[in-house]
This record gives structure tokens, sequence and C-alpha cells, in this order.
């Protein structure tokens, strides 16, 4: 689907100073300190679309600190004018290409990754871009936390095949996988993605770990 082009959306996102972070950089290493206040864990979602689940979530779970991460503009607006209705103080918005995440987070300070309906990218040429691919997975384990999660859920199986093959070759420890998300008993807040397209077919659904702390032992 071609991106609908949102005039002035950068500057309309820069107008906020309650939800939209406009110099990320400045916080490596301090988001909960000096933006959030606290010392709450860190969640982070990579490609927040129009912004439901995270504004939910950070609803949901008020200790945590809940950073929404998009890449275009034109689409961050729309979560932007969801979110100032309200008052979610835990929740912050960035706007920010994930390969450029160790520029904003220092080492080991994210707890939770999601990913959710990312792109498939289904060419083989373009492998690479998935965001579960090993280019982005070693951007991941430097900010993640020594059991730090990422949580991917897609309805694409082409997607979720790669995914699973990518976290296993790349000595990730997977859980939770759940080839019919909505038909378990697993906590699930949606997307508008999911809620338009989940009655077509299967969500997919896995946890990712890395321990890299040294004889770490996964608990059954």
């Amino acid at each position: 689907m071609r991106l609908r082009k949102v005039k002035n959306a950068f500057e309309d996102l820069s107008k906020d100073t309650k939800y939209f972070i406009i110099n990320p950089k400045d916080y490596k290493g301090k988001w909960s300190n000096e933006v959030f206040h606290n010392d709450n864990p860190i969640h982070i979602e990579i490609g927040c679309g129009k912004g439901q689940f995270m504004m939910n979530w950070a609803k949901t779970m008020p200790d945590v600190n809940f950073i929404a991460i998009e890449k275009y503009d034109s689409v961050l607006i729309r979560t932007l004018e969801k979110v100032s209705k309200e008052d979610i103080p835990n929740l912050k918005l960035v706007l920010l290409d994930a390969l450029m995440l160790e520029e904003v987070f220092s080492s080991d300070e994210v707890t939770t990754i999601y990913l959710n309906f990312s792109d498939p990218w289904p060419k083989s040429r373009h492998a690479k871009r998935r965001l579960t691919s090993y280019v982005y997975l070693n951007i991941y384990n430097n900010i993640l936390k020594n059991e730090g999660v990422i949580i991917q859920k897609t309805d694409n199986r082409g997607l979720f095949e790669s995914s699973l093959e990518s976290f296993s070759q790349n000595d990730w420890y997977l859980s939770n996988i759940s080839l019919d998300l909505h038909k378990t008993d697993i906590f699930n807040i949606t997307t508008e993605y999911e809620d338009k397209w989940s009655p077509k077919g299967p969500i997919y659904r896995l946890e990712a770990r890395k321990f890299k702390t040294e004889n770490k032992k996964i608990e059954a």
C-alpha cells in the first residue's frame, strides 16, 4: 500500500511538547530519568502505525515507560492526533529509522521490543530489510537488557517462518510461539491492522530472548 503523504506532518509533530520527542538522541541512556522522571522499565514498539497498541498498553501498565517509534512522519502524526486527546504520561512518540536505534538508546536500556505486523519484504534480495534479520537483531541485542524480550506479531506466514529461522540462527531463545494467537489465552492488545485483518486468517506470535550473561539458564 502506498503511503499517503500528510502535508506539514513533521512541522505539526514538532509543535507538540507533551508527547513528541524532537531530539531523541539527546536522551540516550537518560530516558527514564530525564524524559519520564522515574526508573521504570522501557518498552518500545518499532513501527507503531496509528498508535492504538501503544496507547492501550500504556494505559494498562502505568508503571512502564512506553516509546512508540515510527519511521514516517505522515504515519506518526496520526498517532499524535489520537494520543493528544488523552492524558498518558508514560507514553512518548519518536520519529526514527530502526537502523538508528543505537544512537538513541544505550546498552541495556530497553526491556521489551514490540514488532507488530512489520513489512514482510517477501523477496529474497530484500531479506536484510526484515526487522527480524540479523542486521536488526544485532542492534536489538545491543540495546536490550540481559533478559530483555522481543515480541513479534504478524499475519504473514512467510515472515514468521523467516523470523523463527533468523532468531534460531542468531542464538535467541524462542518461547510462547503461537500459530493462531486469537485462539490462545495469551493476553493480547490489538493493533488497528490486527482488528481489521485477523478475521481473514491466523495471527502468528513469538517471544525471543537473548541471554547475554554467561551461564544463564532458561527456566521452563
